[in-house]
């Protein structure tokens, strides 16, 4: 009888008993294809049914940071604490912010005039803000006596600065002015000056990859890239309008985005700047700053006309577009180091915070909750080509004065476009040559 073997039917509680009394009942399904023929209907109600859901949950915007006085110039985010930001005013003044609880932490006066720009050290202890007032002060990022607010070393420059950016791992810092001048921190003198018989140059950044190269927007419409290792300018190249900002792609060395006074962004290589390797367009005004997303797949553009927009890197038109009632132009635009949020200053003296991702839900997702979102994720993404779901994920409401503004300029290109049709069939064959539209506002390249 010991070799007897009995069979038996054993099934696992977890199969059919609910978690908690309020659960809904598991229901036994099965996932075979080839038993539901009408598997294909359901699946394309179920991603209607999802991307309308995300444009009724598309809630971006979270909060917003007020107490300056005047209106905020620019944002310094921290390298290592996501919940510290440092932003500096029109009026000089320079708050430093709590992004958990809201609440401004510091504030005082840094320089006479215009805060020009901020950016943290690589270790996150020091922040070093310039000016008009012609001064370079590195400031401690936390201070025990609330009155000890002088700063820890001040550098005189003879021209205003307008611009700064910082080293990735060295104690090297650029800033630009009427010139594009390299710094050590313990010396009072530029170890290096690059010039390149431009009147003025007001955005400078450090490559975070390469981090040997820099670039800078220079008042000749020009892009001018460097390398600190040698003893001139390596390239530029020339626009049709100035560009106002320059942001590197965190991932590809070879990559910038610049912020153009044409309405546009332009995503250069530096292998090959005769071109740019895509144009963005769907502003209305000009583009004034430019942020990349941690990940270097998206950026972000704030603008004159008061939106801030999404981009993806490898198109042309925006991802997603914000905007409220009582923001004005823009004047700053940071992506959070997490990858989660946005962070935007202008001229009307607040700081907002806004989601990456307008219907993204915050905090902790429990696991049937991220099954449900990762199943509806590849739902819409397997029919976003579907003209029904296509235009509800398309669609946004914009302000009546974007909207008129859209409007003239399609007009506008769609006049230039037949001109320059008649042009050329009305002309001897070959005499009015076709130009593609990303090498229309490349004016030329030097090196």
């Amino acid at each position: 009888m010991s070799n007897l073997k009995i069979k038996v039917i054993s099934r696992n509680p977890e199969d059919y008993l609910r978690s908690t009394k309020r659960d809904i009942h598991k229901i036994p399904r099965n996932y075979d294809p080839s038993l539901h023929p009408l598997e294909g209907p359901r699946e394309y109600v179920r991603a209607l049914n999802a991307v309308k859901l995300e444009r009724v949950f598309a809630k971006p915007f979270l909060g917003s940071l007020d107490g300056h006085s005047d209106g905020v110039s620019s944002l310094g985010k921290h390298p290592s604490r996501l919940s510290v930001l440092a932003s500096g005013a029109f009026d000089g003044e320079i708050r430093i912010w709590d992004l958990t609880s809201r609440k401004c932490t510091r504030n005082f006066i840094a320089h006479e005039g215009w805060v020009r720009a901020i950016c943290y050290t690589p270790n996150g202890q020091q922040f070093m803000s310039v000016g008009d007032d012609k001064t370079i002060k590195t400031w401690k990022a936390e201070i025990q006596d609330p009155d000890d607010e002088d700063p820890v070393n001040t550098l005189l420059s003879m021209s205003v600065v307008s611009g700064i950016s910082h080293h990735r791992a060295k104690p090297i810092f650029a800033t630009c002015g009427e010139h594009c001048q390299l710094w050590e921190n313990t010396r009072s003198e530029p170890i290096k000056v690059f010039q390149w018989g431009v009147d003025s140059l007001h955005h400078v950044a450090f490559n975070q990859v390469e981090t040997n190269l820099l670039a800078a927007c220079a008042s000749d419409r020009s892009v001018i890239l460097y390398d600190f290792r040698e003893s001139g300018p390596l390239r530029k190249v020339v626009m049709e309008l100035r560009s106002n900002a320059l942001s590197w792609n965190p991932m590809e060395a070879y990559i910038f985005t610049v912020a153009n006074e044409d309405y546009n962004l332009y995503t250069f290589d530096i292998r090959k700047l005769r071109q740019p390797v895509n144009v963005h367009v769907d502003h209305t005004s000009a583009v004034i700053d430019v942020d990349y997303a941690p990940t270097g797949r998206e950026f972000v553009a704030g603008s004159y006309d008061k939106t801030v927009r999404i981009f993806e890197s490898l198109k042309g038109h925006s991802r997603d577009v914000y905007h409220t009632k009582r923001m004005q132009r823009l004047t700053c635009v940071k992506w959070t180091l997490d990858n989660k949020y946005i962070l935007t200053g202008s001229d009307e003296m607040n700081i907002r915070m806004w989601k990456a991702r307008a219907s993204e839900k915050l905090g902790v997702l429990k696991p049937r909750e991220r099954t449900a979102l990762n199943y509806s994720e590849a739902l819409k993404e397997k029919f976003s080509g579907h003209p029904q779901i296509k235009r509800i994920a398309r669609h946004r409401h914009v302000p009546k004065h974007i909207l008129n503004a859209q409007k003239e300029l399609r007009t506008i290109k769609e006049k230039n476009k037949r001109k320059e049709g008649n042009k050329r069939s009305h002309s001897k064959p070959g005499s009015v040559p076709f130009v593609p539209e990303r090498k229309k506002h490349v004016v030329k390249e030097d090196e």
